[in-house]
């Protein structure tokens, strides 16, 4: 962790994540195990409550893109 950047937030305030076609797709509990996760974080973090937000709007059908977003956060 000491050679880690620092950012102030994870994303952009402009950040908008589409509904990804042509994507490979994941697993959905995998996915929504990590938005959880995240959600929970969001309880001693609320710099990252907007982009789990983005991210928790997507479950139905997440794709690789969804799910590396999610992980950058």
């Amino acid at each position: 962790m000491d050679k880690c950047k620092f950012l102030s937030t994870p994303f952009s305030t402009n950040f908008h994540l589409d509904h990804d076609v042509v994507g490979n797709h994941v697993d959905e509990t995998k996915y929504r195990w990590l938005i959880g996760s995240l959600l929970y974080l969001t309880a001693s973090r609320p710099d990252i409550m907007f982009v789990v937000c983005i991210c928790a709007r997507i479950q139905s059908v997440p794709k690789e893109s969804h799910f590396n977003a999610a992980k950058k956060i």
